[in-house]
């Protein structure tokens, strides 16, 4: 069975849950494994999805044996989606729990952007499984923070090759005010300027909490923009399409980037998300890869085994949430245990074929994962489909 003690934060101060295991001193044969989750809180979906993926991954782990013998500590504290509870927990971790790493920040990016200077400052290292490329870099800043996540930057690449096909050079980006928003906002104009002078991108912004953008849409409807590109996780995603679909928008190219694959957000958005297209990694469209891809049986073995664990089915939340916990132990093997040693061992990571798609990283690229380990997606029938490839 699972070795772990999961303390969930409460209000104000961090207070142990009593439904779960009482908290015990730490023993010298653990590697103890600290994580930021948003279980309840506005993200709680997302969350509870990455906290139970890594739940399941310490579970493997722990049932083989642990890491070169050492069975998992795994701690877990609540930061309920707010960055100033997500800080202190993140403190706790590196002092009274004095753990050797921290995998998941929060399951949002200002919330893992708050937590990698104290990891760095720290040098334990944190393996967030948060979407912006901020939180890595500048890497000669960011020495002990990993990524297992895609980046901005890869979407932006992959969009210039599906907006190649479709001979799409005028976009319009509503992105919200957020970190992961703002970061893409930024990846988006950087690469605009340096790889496709060509394109014309307008932006428009809105709050996560908005719950109408018919102000933003209405000016985008009066430009010439032929795709209209949504950044972000909350439900103003869904806000976003119905709204597109009252203003016509529909007709032309609808975009969601890879935090807004999430059933729950289509069966909100119903008919207006019949047209939308969707960046994502492969796992939720596992089933449908050519079986030639290395990724088809990664994922189909995740997937049975989580369904099995948790009787639901797993979605890209819980893919990279285990991929994460799973290069911890890699690192972790990597140094032999030593844990001075675990940061370059990650950064030798070589061709791993995790869920999300296949990690390399170097002393300098602490994101792993590349412009192929993505497709775009669409939604009918109550799941997602395949909708390009490559």
């Amino acid at each position: 069975m699972l070795n772990r003690r999961v303390v969930l934060a409460g209000m104000g101060g961090l207070a142990a849950s009593t439904a779960l295991a009482p908290i015990r001193a730490r023993a010298a044969d653990e590697i103890t494994i600290g994580s930021i989750v948003s279980a309840t809180g506005p993200g709680a979906f997302l969350g509870q999805d990455i906290k139970d993926g890594m739940g399941l991954a310490v579970e493997q782990i722990n049932d083989a044996g642990g890491i070169g013998g050492r069975k998992i500590n795994w701690i877990a504290y609540d930061s309920e989606g707010q960055t100033q509870k997500a800080i202190a927990a993140t403190k706790r971790l590196l002092t009274r729990d004095r753990a050797d790493i921290i995998v998941g920040g929060g399951a949002m990016s200002g919330i893992a952007l708050a937590m990698a200077p104290m990891a760095e400052a720290a040098k334990v290292p944190f393996i967030s499984t948060e979407g912006a490329i901020s939180i890595v870099e500048p890497v000669a800043e960011r020495q002990y923070i990993f990524k297992s996540t895609v980046d901005d930057s890869l979407v932006m690449g992959r969009l210039d090759d599906y907006f190649t096909k479709k001979g799409i050079t005028k976009v319009a980006m509503v992105a919200d005010t957020s970190g992961f928003g703002q970061a893409a906002v930024a990846q988006m104009k950087k690469f605009t300027e340096e790889n496709n002078p060509s394109w014309s991108v307008m932006y428009e912004g809105f709050n996560p909490t908005d719950t109408d953008m018919m102000a933003q849409l209405t000016r985008v409807r009066d430009s010439d923009a032929e795709a209209i590109l949504c950044w972000t996780v909350t439900p103003a995603g869904v806000v976003f399409l119905k709204q597109a679909q009252q203003l016509g928008l529909d007709k032309r190219t609808l975009l969601h980037s890879y935090g807004f694959v999430a059933p729950q957000y289509m069966e909100l958005a119903g008919s207006a998300a019949d047209t939308l297209q969707l960046i994502s990694v492969k796992f939720p469209v596992g089933d449908e890869l050519p079986d030639a891809d290395p990724m088809k049986p990664v994922i189909a073995s995740l997937t049975d085994a989580f369904i099995e664990r948790y009787d639901r089915k797993p979605n890209q939340f819980v893919a990279q949430a285990y991929d994460a916990i799973q290069l911890a132990r890699l690192g972790i093997e990597g140094a032999d245990g030593d844990m001075a040693k675990v940061k370059d061992a990650i950064e030798s990571i070589k061709g791993y074929a995790g869920s999300g798609g296949v990690f390399n990283f170097s002393p300098e690229k602490h994101s792993g994962l590349s412009k192929n380990d993505l497709v775009l997606v669409s939604w009918a029938d109550g799941r997602f489909h395949l909708s390009d490839y490559a």
